[in-house]
Formats: structure tokens, sequence, C-alpha cells
């Protein structure tokens, strides 16, 4: 389904180098304040208290969430558990407190608001278990990489799967940037959006590689970069459907979702909006600096040629 069609090819590779230079030192600028500022990481990174407890009426999450933030205890994770009057309250470690004492302090501010509220449990989740989180996080975020590059370079060139991986890690690294700079919560869902964005960026990267695969069977006349530039534009159409559609949603979850899915949901608006650009200025590009040409990826015969331009059109070889 196409909403317009452009006649006209867009000559994207022509600007392919600014557009680059733009995206390197976006990249470099993300990897300097990930080293100079770091990650504002959660509770289920550096250990901290979890407390559960029970309302006799469905809990007003915003205000339990403002409760505890007039205690002076930032960065609350609070969100229902199980029913919609039981509610988890995640909270980073405080100097000068322990596990009872910060619990004790919370429940008596919770009482104090609504005497209703009965504390079921208190535990402190200790900063080794966010160890092996952040080791378990980069695992996956190692195994997605791996897998993609052996799905691309399996399914088209090693070319294309070196491409598609410098968009994709140019994506991670520049998520991580805005987080590192702004110092927004990294929390588990977080990462969650992280690596949704790879799978997703990887997918706008496929089509486009699939449709250049295409272009050089058809269009024997063109050289490497109107191979590229037509591939881009005979698939904006779809682009514009796909990301527009998956952006509403995403952006309904950061208007409407509250603070639980807000970051959550910024990480995948991010996400989304530079997996669109990488998958043409840095993926398409790369592949294009890489020396890819018609031999790379056609083993067997030519289809018909069909292009308008090409004088031997019907010829195969």
């Amino acid at each position: 389904m196409e909403f317009f069609k452009i006649r006209r090819d867009i000559p994207f590779m022509r600007h392919a180098v600014v557009f680059n230079l733009i995206s390197a030192l976006t990249f470099f600028a993300a990897v300097f304040f990930l080293f100079s500022r770091g990650l504002h990481l959660s509770v289920e990174f550096t250990g901290g208290t979890l407390m559960e407890v029970s309302y006799a009426q469905p809990a007003d999450l915003n205000a339990i969430r403002s409760t505890v933030a007039k205690l002076g205890i930032n960065d609350v994770q609070v969100q229902n558990f199980g029913t919609a009057r039981d509610v988890l309250i995640r909270m980073p470690v405080q100097k000068g407190s322990n596990t009872a004492q910060q619990s004790d302090l919370v429940m008596g501010a919770l009482k104090a608001s609504d005497p209703s509220v009965t504390l079921r449990r208190t535990e402190f989740v200790g900063p080794q278990v966010g160890d092996e989180l952040a080791v378990d996080g980069l695992k996956a975020l190692a195994f997605v990489v791996v897998g993609i590059m052996i799905y691309l370079a399996v399914r088209f060139e090693w070319k294309f799967a070196v491409a598609a991986i410098i968009a994709n890690l140019h994506d991670v690294i520049i998520i991580l940037g805005f987080f590192a700079f702004f110092q927004w919560e990294f929390s588990l869902p977080v990462l969650a959006a992280v690596l949704a964005v790879l799978g997703y960026s990887v997918n706008e990267s496929v089509v486009i590689f699939d449709r250049i695969r295409e272009n050089f069977r058809r269009y024997r006349k063109m050289n490497t970069q109107e191979i590229i530039d037509n591939a881009i534009t005979s698939t904006i159409s779809r682009t514009i459907i796909t990301h527009g559609s998956t952006q509403l949603m995403v952006l309904s979850m950061l208007l409407f979702g509250g603070a639980t899915l807000h970051y959550f949901a910024l990480a995948l608006t991010i996400g989304i909006l530079f997996g669109i650009y990488s998958s043409v200025f840095v993926a398409a590009a790369v592949a294009m600096w890489l020396g890819i040409e018609r031999e790379d990826l056609i083993k067997g015969p030519v289809k018909k040629a069909d292009d308008p331009k090409d004088p031997n059109a019907g010829a195969t070889v």
C-alpha cells in the first residue's frame, strides 16, 4: 500500500558524507557523556529497598509517588502489583538509614495520607543482584548483535551485515547518550526498549537492503549510488506508514502511560527516530562505501531488465 509515489529518485547518497559527519559527531558526543557522566542506574542495578503495601481501595499511584518524594527520596518507582489495591515501591539506598528505618519512614507518611494502608513485606535488594542484572543485560545485547550479523550475512552479504550493525550500534549509543546527558533513570524497562530498538532498526535496514538487491537485478545501467537512491525512494511510503503508526502508539504511552512507562516510551521514541535516520544515512551509506556491487548479491541468472533507461531492456545475463 502506498499513500503517494515519488516519480523521481531523491539523491540521498549525494549528501551522505554531510549526514554521516553529523552522525559521527552525535555518536562521539554520546560516548563522551557516557564516560563523563555515566548512566543514572535504577534500583534494579544499584540496589535499594523494596516495599509491598496494600490498600483497602484502588491505590492512587501518583499520590503515593508524591508522598514518598516529599520525604526527600528521589527516583522512586511505584507500580501496581497483582491488583489495583496492591502497590510495589522501589527506592534507592539512602545515606544514613537502613532498610527498616527507610520503610518505617515511608509507612508513616503513607498512613498519614491513608490509614487503610498495610505493609505486606519489605526487603533489601543488594547491589550484587544489580551486578548480575547488568551482566545479563550486556549478554542479551551481545547475543542480539551477533544474531543480527549472522542473519544479514546469510541472507545478503557480509558488507550489509557490517553496515547494519554499525547503524544499530549508532542508535543504541545515541539512546544511552541521551540518558547519560539528561541523567534520566536507566532501568530494566529502558534496557528492554534498547533491545527492541535493535530489532526495529534492523527491520528498516533489511527492507532497504532487499530493495537494493532487487534493483541490482533489474537495473543494469544504474551505478551503485543510483541503485541505493532508488531503493530508499521507493520504500519511503512504506517507511512513513510503518514508522508513523508505531510512533503514534509510542507517543501515546509517553504522554498518557504515566511515570512507570515514561522512560521506556522515551527510549523507544528516540530509537525509532534515529532508527529511520540510520537506516538511510548510516547503513545504506556504509554499505556503499564498503564497495557493495552487483556481483556481491547476484549469484544466479538475472531477471529481465525493465529499466526504462536501459537500451538493452529484456536482455539476460
